[in-house]
């Protein structure tokens, strides 16, 4: 019984710490599927508490059925500074979308983006 307690806490922390290994474009593809699926605790985990406030307050008017395949593809990525950009697509918007990504405790989480943050793209 003990070693079945011990296996379990080791599985759950490598399945922790993997999520913080993600690159800036594996957790955009993880923003936009969470936030086309309605998925707002998965939404929650890999944003800002700004970029959460802002894409929840909009989630309703554009959730997809769950089994959809979003199709989600990295159109371009700059980085600048402390802030990664990607620009993607997914088959739920013809119009590319743009995440700005920041680290916060060691991992990339998409904040808001507001109007006078341009980017470069």
């Amino acid at each position: 019984m003990k070693k079945i307690a011990v296996f379990s806490l080791v599985v759950l922390f490598l399945s922790c710490a993997g999520k913080q290994d993600l690159s800036p474009s594996e957790t955009a593809k993880i923003v936009a599927e969470s936030f086309y699926h309605g998925d707002k605790t998965t939404l929650k985990e890999y944003t800002t508490e700004s970029g959460y406030a802002n894409l929840s307050s909009i989630q309703e008017m554009f959730t997809e059925d769950k089994n959809s395949e979003p199709d989600f593809k990295v159109v371009d990525e700059q980085k600048e500074g402390e802030i990664t950009w990607i620009k993607y697509s997914t088959s739920y918007d013809p119009k590319p979308g743009i995440f700005k990504l920041v680290e916060e405790n060691g991992q990339w989480k998409v904040t808001h983006n507001g109007p006078k943050d341009r980017g470069p793209f």
